[in-house]
């Protein structure tokens, strides 16, 4: 594939980071979205793998950093689930200005939340999968519970993941337990793809079962099996990809 590396402007001004991903050969039939999972960053190795299976099938890949990870700029400290949505609704923006509005959406856990909370608001969208998603975006703060503790008591709390620190607010917190993410999947009038691995000791499989009980037809569940939740293992994420590639053709292509 051909990768151009990019930035457009966050709704506060604040320049996101990104990857266009491109098929090597041809103009790609049509155009995706990607939303990394928490603090995961564009260019986790999965999502690299997936965006190589997705080219290898005609179709291009924006994937970016949200707002304050990697290499986007902003206070991490602000984000929030609806903050990233609205990250999505500016990507989706710049891709419509400068090639064509997305036709389908792509979201790993967290990211997947914002992926289902954006899709209602693009018109262009014909697909929206989702891959280790929780059904209630407050699980994760159940998971942190003990930063959401000092968050409450103190404002904030610092977290460590990889080496790298952190910030998160109240609002975070507050912001997982206000979202109905269920609401929005039982009003979501698209295909949706549920991909999830049986063994996630982070997400629960039981959260893709919430997911397709809640969604509307046509809608689709893969379980990866022998997975794990960031799918950092290559045959695992271009297995992913290609399933979604071969799936959301049927749906995206003119």
């Amino acid at each position: 594939m051909r990768s151009h590396p990019l930035s457009f402007p966050n709704r506060a001004g604040e320049a996101l980071a990104a990857t266009l991903d491109l098929p090597e050969h041809a103009p790609p039939d049509a155009f995706a979205l990607y939303a990394h999972c928490f603090t995961c960053g564009r260019k986790l190795k999965s999502a690299v793998h997936i965006a190589r299976a997705l080219t290898d099938r005609g179709l291009a890949l924006l994937r970016f950093d949200f707002t304050g990870v990697g290499e986007s700029a902003g206070d991490f400290a602000q984000t929030t689930l609806t903050a990233n949505r609205d990250d999505l609704l500016s990507a989706a923006a710049w891709l419509a200005e400068h090639h064509q509005p997305p036709r389908l959406l792509i979201g790993h856990s967290l990211g997947g939340a914002a992926a289902l909370l954006a899709a209602g608001a693009l018109p262009s969208v014909a697909a929206v999968a989702v891959l280790a998603t929780p059904s209630e975006p407050s699980h994760l703060g159940g998971l942190l519970a003990e930063k959401r503790a000092e968050a409450e008591a103190r404002g904030e709390a610092e977290l460590n993941l990889a080496g790298r620190p952190y910030r998160l607010r109240r609002e975070f917190f507050a912001d997982l337990e206000a979202t109905r993410l269920l609401d929005a999947v039982r009003a979501l009038d698209r295909p949706l793809l549920i991909l999830h691995a049986p063994g996630d000791p982070i997400v629960d499989v039981r959260h893709a079962a919430a997911l397709f009980r809640a969604a509307r037809h046509p809608k689709s569940f893969v379980a990866l099996a022998g997975a794990d939740h960031l799918l950092l293992e290559e045959r695992d994420a271009r297995h992913a990809g290609e399933i979604i590639a071969a799936w959301a053709g049927r749906w995206v292509r003119p």
